[in-house]
C-alpha cells in the first residue's frame, strides 16, 4: 500500500514539475506593471461600458496577469466589432482605443472613404515568447499587448496585414498609417519586414525598454511620407504619451519575437473575403477627397506588327518572412524620405 501512496505522490509532483516547465519559473513580474495599471485605473482613462466590463484579477500562473482585467467584446464606443474578445490591462486599452480613434479610423476614410467595423486581433495569452517552453513571457502574459491580423471595412472587405503590406497601393498607404501611428503610442511596434515571426501581423506593446520607459522599437524602417495631418494640426483621442527615443541599434534591447498562431496560422484557415480597393474617382474635375482614385483610362495604341513570343514570366510569389523594404510610398507630388 505504502509503495502503491509512494508511486502515486512522485507522479504527481513530477506532472506539476512539467506544469511548472511551461513557464519560465526564474522570471517574476515586475513592479512597474501594477504601478502602470494603478495610474491608468485611477486616471479613469477606461470607463466601463456594456462592451469593456471590469473581470476578476488574473493572478498566475506564475508572473502572468493583471490587477484589474477588462473584457472588450467591442471598441469606439461600440462601433467596431472584435472577431474574438480581447482581454486587456487598462493601459493597453486605453491606447489601443487612442489608435483606433486618431489613425486607424481616419486612415481608413482617407484610403477606402469608410469607417473600420471589424478588427481580428489577439490580446492576454499566458505563454512564452513564439509559444516556446521556458523562454522568457510574451508582453501578451500581462494583458500588455495586441496583435492584429486584420480589419474589416463597413462594406465587407477585408483588409488583412499579411497580403494588404503588399496588396494594392491602397492597402499598402493604410496599412503603414495605421503602423506609423502605432509607433506614437507603444513601445514596441513590429510589422512585416520587421522579423521572421511578424509575417501577417502587426504587435503592438507598452514594455519598458528602459528604466523610464521612454525608449522605442518600431521596425520594420520604411520610406513613406504620411497623409494623415497633412491639412493642419491633428486632434488626439487622448493625451500623448510622453515622447520616446528610438532605441539604439547596437544596444542589446529585448524585443517581443511573438507568434500568436503557433504551428497553425490562423490566416491559413481564414475563408476568402472581398479585397478592399481604394473609392472610384469622382465624376467633377475637382480634385478627388481620398489618398488614391482610379487611373484615367489609357488611349488606345496604334496598331503594329506582332513582336516576337518572349518566355512567360513567373508569377510574382509572396517574399519570405525576413524580406528586405524595399517600397517607397509617398503622397502625390512629394517626395519620399525616411521617417527613422
Amino acid at each position: 500500500m505504502w509503495r502503491g501512496v509512494i508511486a502515486f505522490s512522485a507522479l504527481a509532483l513530477f506532472g506539476a514539475g512539467l506544469t511548472g516547465c511551461a513557464l519560465n519559473k526564474f522570471e517574476r513580474r515586475e513592479p512597474w506593471r501594477d504601478q502602470a495599471e494603478q495610474v491608468c485605473l485611477s486616471k479613469r482613462l477606461v470607463q466601463p461600458t456594456e462592451f469593456m466590463s471590469f473581470a476578476k484579477e488574473i493572478d498566475g500562473p506564475g508572473p502572468c496577469g493583471m490587477q484589474q482585467p477588462f473584457r472588450v467584446t467591442r471598441l469606439g464606443n461600440g462601433t467596431v466589432a472584435l472577431k474574438q474578445r480581447m482581454t486587456l490591462a487598462c493601459p493597453a486599452l486605453a491606447e489601443a482605443e487612442a489608435w483606433l480613434a486618431e489613425t486607424i479610423q481616419p486612415a481608413a476614410n482617407l484610403y477606402f472613404g469608410q469607417p473600420v467595423a471589424e478588427i481580428n486581433a489577439g490580446s492576454y495569452a499566458c505563454r512564452g515568447r513564439n509559444n516556446q517552453a521556458g523562454a522568457k513571457l510574451s508582453e501578451h502574459s500581462f494583458g500588455n499587448a495586441v496583435d492584429v491580423m486584420s480589419f474589416k471595412l463597413a462594406d465587407g472587405s477585408v483588409i488583412t496585414v499579411k497580403g494588404g503590406w503588399r496588396g494594392t497601393e491602397a492597402e499598402q498607404g493604410f496599412l503603414r498609417e495605421v503602423f506609423l501611428g502605432a509607433c506614437q503610442r507603444f513601445t514596441t511596434v513590429l510589422a512585416p519586414g520587421s522579423n521572421v515571426f511578424h509575417y501577417d501581423h502587426i504587435h503592438v506593446d507598452l514594455a519598458r525598454h528602459d528604466p523610464r520607459g521612454l525608449k522605442r522599437i518600431c521596425q520594420p524602417l520604411i520610406k513613406f511620407t504620411p497623409q494623415l495631418g497633412t491639412e493642419g494640426a491633428r486632434s488626439y483621442a487622448r493625451p500623448r504619451p510622453p515622447e520616446r527615443q528610438p532605441a539604439p541599434p547596437q544596444a542589446p534591447i529585448d524585443i517581443e519575437e511573438d507568434d500568436p498562431y503557433g504551428l497553425t496560422p490562423m490566416s491559413a484557415r481564414e475563408t476568402p473575403s472581398r479585397v478592399a480597393r481604394a473609392p472610384a474617382a469622382p465624376q467633377a474635375p475637382a480634385q478627388p477627397p481620398y489618398a488614391y482614385a482610379s487611373a484615367p483610362a489609357a488611349r488606345p495604341a496604334p496598331s503594329r506588327p506582332p513582336a516576337p513570343r518572349v518566355a512567360a514570366v513567373p508569377a510574382y510569389d509572396e517574399p519570405a518572412p525576413g524580406f528586405e523594404e524595399p517600397l517607397s510610398l509617398s503622397a502625390p507630388g512629394l517626395g519620399a524620405g525616411p521617417i527613422y
